[in-house]
């Protein structure tokens, strides 16, 4: 179809403007929130069985007498540039969204009701789930802090909450959430090209992944777990501001449409 999501305006003339749709342009994301439900069901279920897993794809990151090969000063850049890109991406939104309370309407600027979409599932998925919530209280040593990889605490999975880690634990990633967070602003994207940004998000999640697994900050499960449940917070809160059911009137007025 040709429809966008039209919760980015760009003044163009009435003519030019897609027409909001009821569907999604990527038929995938009809079924992603009972996808994603399932396959957190088996990451679960396959590291609570063989919680060895963890452990040896963290062996892949790492070195005897070297330590974890991300820890370079290329990696310390990536990571650098990694961690600020999501904030800078909401900044950038909420920036937008004031340009246009300003009238300024000539600039790609989100609805109130994106802005709004943007904040919360930032603040609810990486902000209070990851940071506050799971990695304060998980108690999980991260691998570089496990004796099998170097360090001095004692490996636990997952399921285990008494670790030796007192804070900001390895389970789950803070910035594998936040990587996985930038899939929000992609679903807002005009349809013709929503499906490139819904996968350089993704993309953009599984690279976090890797590199902090390479830093030895965090096992598979730690960002297999932050990805899920930050997808699922964000498709959930998609579903609850933009409802299927809703009107297209409805959808004009908001400058937002499904």
């Amino acid at each position: 179809m040709r429809a966008s999501t039209q919760v980015f305006s760009l003044a163009l003339s009435p003519s030019r403007r897609h027409k909001p749709s009821l569907e999604l342009a990527v038929p995938v994301l009809r079924n992603a929130i009972p996808l994603t439900l399932g396959l957190s069901l088996l990451t679960g279920l396959v590291f609570g069985l063989a919680p060895e897993l963890d452990l040896a794809v963290a062996h892949l990151f790492w070195r005897q007498g070297a330590g974890f090969i991300g820890q370079t000063p290329k990696g310390e850049m990536l990571r650098s540039i990694f961690y600020a890109a999501p904030l800078c991406l909401a900044a950038l939104a909420v920036f937008g969204w004031l340009l246009r309370l300003a009238g300024l309407k000539r600039f790609l600027a989100p609805s109130g009701r994106a802005a709004l979409y943007l904040s919360l599932s930032l603040a609810l998925g990486p902000g209070l789930l990851v940071n506050v919530i799971l990695k304060e209280h998980s108690h999980r040593p991260r691998p570089i802090q496990t004796q099998d990889l170097g360090g001095q605490w004692e490996f636990r999975p997952w399921y285990r909450f008494d670790g030796q880690c007192q804070r900001n634990c390895s389970f789950v990633s803070g910035e594998a959430a936040s990587a996985f967070w930038t899939l929000a602003p992609a679903l807002l994207t005009p349809a013709p090209v929503r499906a490139l940004s819904i996968t350089a998000a993704l993309t953009f999640g599984v690279a976090t992944s890797a590199l902090r697994m390479a830093f030895g900050g965090h096992y598979l499960s730690d960002t297999l777990w932050a990805g899920l449940f930050t997808i699922l917070i964000v498709l959930g809160l998609y579903r609850l501001f933009w409802p299927q059911k809703t009107k297209e009137s409805d959808l004009r007025d908001t400058g937002a449409a499904l």
